[in-house]
């Protein structure tokens, strides 16, 4: 880690000695001399709402993150320091120092680095870098407890979103129903009684009541009686009535559809020494 790409490991994973992993690095302070990384601090506690300071002289950088010399415990357990400043002076330097058995001198240092081979450490006073990797001054004000590694800060909170299925229904046009009327032509057969007249011939003797109309003329002759005979005949007509009203109407039926969609949901999980102490969902 030095001046140059000491930003590209705020975020990452810090893990101790003993290969455990520690938490996630939220900042990077700087000697004010040489502009090298001193101090690394990491997101420790539940939620990672505690902030512990690290020595960075002696971390090394591997594919899934920073590893320093120091244990898990030890790390945790480190003094208490106020950063609000964006600084730390030579006597909070030898407290975190002492801390983790190295041992401070105020000779000044060209790499900010340990400068002795017995672990002595050399300092002038530290200062930090924020999560885009800048580097900070004396006089810089660090509210990075907290942040955010992903984006720009916002609470301390993540908020977990899911889609929901909202099914409603639309009205569409399926089809349509015409009521036509046309005429078709049927054989109807109907029989019906007529009356004909006809010609019977008949004989009566000649008695005393009939006598006079029998004598009424010549003794012999020659006579032609017509009778006209009747009959009826069958006459057809027909009559148009009315028998039935139709009507074209629309009626409503329920059916039951299955809709199947695929639906999101965020997951939210904790790196580092969390207690999760949220309910199942």
């Amino acid at each position: 880690m030095d001046s140059n790409d000491h930003g590209r490991f705020i975020g990452q994973t810090l893990y101790s000695s003993d290969n455990e992993k520690v938490g996630k690095i939220g900042q990077v302070f700087l000697d004010d001399e040489t502009d090298r990384p001193e101090f690394l601090t990491v997101n420790t506690g539940l939620f990672g709402m505690s902030e512990s300071f690290v020595p960075a002289a002696e971390a090394s950088v591997s594919g899934d993150g920073v590893r320093v010399p120091f244990t898990k415990d030890q790390i945790k357990d480190a003094p208490n320091v106020d950063v609000d400043s964006g600084h730390l002076d030579q006597s909070e330097e030898r407290r975190l120092y002492e801390h983790y058995g190295l041992t401070y001198s105020e000779r000044a240092s060209d790499s900010g680095l340990p400068a002795d081979s017995d672990g002595t450490y050399t300092g002038t006073g530290t200062g930090t870098t924020d999560t885009t990797g800048t580097t900070g001054t004396t006089g810089d004000t660090f509210t990075g407890e907290g942040h955010d590694t992903s984006g720009p800060n916002t609470d301390e909170a993540m908020t977990r979103s899911e889609e929901r299925l909202d099914v409603g229904t639309t009205s569409q046009e399926a089809g349509r129903a015409r009521l036509r009327k046309y005429v078709t032509t049927e054989q109807e057969t109907v029989t019906v009684p007529v009356k004909k007249e006809r010609a019977v011939l008949e004989t009566e003797p000649v008695t005393g009541e009939n006598r006079d109309e029998a004598l009424s003329g010549a003794d012999i002759s020659e006579e032609e009686h017509e009778v006209v005979l009747q009959e009826e005949r069958v006459v057809v007509d027909k009559t148009a009535e009315p028998v039935e009203r139709v009507r074209l109407g629309t009626e409503t039926v329920t059916d039951e559809e299955t809709v199947t969609e695929e639906v999101r949901k965020e997951h939210i999980e904790a790196d580092g020494d969390v207690d999760d102490r949220r309910g199942t969902r």
